[in-house]
């Protein structure tokens, strides 16, 4: 397959007219297909079903400790959540507060907290002049949202294939005082789905902000997230990382069973260090007497330690390994020669990025509508959702069944490929 790049103009134009009509076939299907957000399909929550049929009216509801869930307190969570939680991400389950099912609410909640009172007894930020987080770009488009209501001045760091450009990292938290945290999707990354190597861990860990209460907001949302049994990628662990280079204190660990069990219903947790343990009870004992305690036996019943997760976690693979793998396949066959574009091949986590030549993702995008395909905008993988280069695209696979999908990747990559030769035509 000749690059378009080397095409003449008057091949261009030729291909451009097939394609158009190509087009105009998916057009007139009036297809309505789904690829915004990365949604579980039913097929994946059909998995967890009979976590329903763990607890009845006839089960004891008393934990190993004696608390009986139906009741009040236990505000960090039931110590049998802890353990679960603790073991798939890797850490000691007194390092760990156990909440209802979402961590992007943890999240928001941290934030906020920060925002009103303070981290560790220094001064709340909404009392500063100006407060600024690094964002890995591209990132997740609701974490950047936090951010943006509280109305905190978001600064782009460019992701690279072993994770945040960290020269730059180190460079801006050591000089900027007013640079307060880092959102961070540190394994199997959105949107991209790459895993930060093992220097970038350790650099994070050894960072030397200029602010007391800089932290790093580590959201490790698909830590178990494999599509390969064999070939995974590995995450060493941030919090002993970081007890060992000195700044215990340093990172907020941030974790679900949302794409687990039930995105609704899971269950939500932080890992972090004792002395931001305590930070975070003093605020969290007037927020609530605790959460759901019944949710998190019914998930320690279901699936009984770290070895039931991985096991259920297989079944997710194998629904979401084929529409990896589909996308990929066609992309290469497709697309790999014509010089219109780039794209990572992860090993696991929710979605595939696009990047396309600069000035083409929101064409492509809306292109793509206009065929019956609703994708994430382009520019929402960046703060203010802003694309300076107008180029990446978010793609998420899980929804749609692998038919649907199928015609959706194909409609994408015309669309690609129309607005590739519009873009190279304008410059001819």
């Amino acid at each position: 397959m000749q690059s378009y790049q080397e095409m003449s103009k008057e091949e261009l134009l030729k291909e451009k007219k097939a394609l158009e009509a190509e087009y105009k076939k998916f057009q007139q299907r009036g297809l309505k297909l789904d690829m915004s957000r990365g949604k579980p399909s039913q097929e994946q929550l059909d998995l967890s079903m009979e976590m329903m049929d763990v607890l009845s009216s006839d089960v004891d509801l008393t934990c190993e400790d004696g608390t009986d869930c139906r009741n009040y307190g236990v505000l960090d969570g039931i110590q049998e959540a802890k353990v679960l939680l603790g073991d798939m991400i890797e850490c000691n389950p007194d390092n760990i507060i156990i909440y209802g099912n979402s961590s992007l609410n943890i999240m928001y909640d941290t934030i906020s907290r920060s925002m009103t009172h303070g981290v560790m007894g220094n001064t709340p930020w909404c009392k500063l002049d100006k407060v600024k987080f690094l964002c890995p770009v591209p990132g997740y488009d609701r974490h950047f949202a936090i951010t943006e209501h509280f109305g905190i001045e978001m600064v782009n760091v460019p992701m690279l294939s072993t994770g945040p450009d960290m020269d730059m990292v180190e460079d801006l938290v050591s000089k900027d005082e007013s640079i307060k945290g880092i959102w961070c999707v540190p394994k199997y990354s959105n949107p991209q789905g790459i895993t930060y190597s093992d220097e970038t861990v350790r650099r994070f860990a050894r960072l030397k902000p200029a602010a007391k209460d800089f932290r790093i907001y580590w959201d490790n949302a698909y830590c178990v997230h494999h599509l390969y049994d064999i070939d995974q990628d590995h995450l060493i662990e941030i919090l002993a990382e970081c007890k060992r280079a000195g700044n215990p204190d340093m990172v907020y660990k941030f974790a679900s069973t949302s794409k687990i069990s039930f995105p609704g219903s899971g269950v939500a947790a932080i890992a972090t260090s004792a002395n931001n343990l305590e930070d975070i009870k003093r605020q969290l004992k007037i927020q609530t007497i605790g959460y759901d305690k019944v949710n998190q036996l019914r998930h320690v019943r279901f699936f009984k330690d770290s070895h039931g997760i991985a096991e259920h976690m297989r079944k997710h693979a194998d629904t979401m390994r084929p529409k990896f793998e589909m996308i990929l396949a066609k992309f290469d066959a497709e697309l790999k020669d014509l010089g219109v574009g780039s794209w990572y091949s992860p090993k696991g986590g929710y979605f595939i990025t696009y990047e396309t030549l600069e000035g083409c993702a929101k064409n492509v995008v809306a292109k793509a509508k206009k065929a019956g395909v609703v994708m994430t905008p382009a520019g929402a993988p960046f703060p203010y959702g802003k694309d300076p280069k107008d180029s990446v695209i978010r793609i998420s696979p899980s929804y749609p069944s692998l038919e649907d999908l199928t015609t959706a990747t194909e409609i994408f990559v015309v669309c690609v490929k129309l607005a590739s030769i519009e873009k190279i035509l304008e410059k001819a």
